[in-house]
């Protein structure tokens, strides 16, 4: 099952300049449990998908939103010069078909 296939939300935004965020959201405690158990959210993963280090990535799971909060650095900041989304709006296109 890919995730999202079983998240109700996955979107991305920045936390600033330097840093962008995603947020993945379920519908069922079963849901977010199955996923913020599976190894597949990692920072490990996570960092090798999107190509930053690991100490680079931060996850939040959130159970009683039944949300997991994704935060890593930008690797241009928002605005710079080679920055092809501002608003870090369309980053979140690689999360979708992580394999659980």
């Amino acid at each position: 099952m890919k995730l999202s296939e079983i998240a109700q939300v996955i979107r991305s935004k920045n936390a600033g300049p330097r840093r962008l965020t995603f947020d993945i959201m379920f519908g069922s405690d079963a849901d977010y449990q199955r996923v913020a158990q599976s190894p597949a959210i990692s920072a490990e993963v996570i960092g090798k998908l999107y190509d930053v280090p690991q100490a680079e990535v931060t996850i939040f799971p959130y159970p009683v939103g039944r949300a997991i909060k994704i935060v890593l650095a930008r690797k241009i900041m928002a605005g710079d010069p080679g920055d092809f989304d501002v608003y870090g709006a369309q980053q979140h296109a690689p999360l979708l078909g992580i394999e659980l």
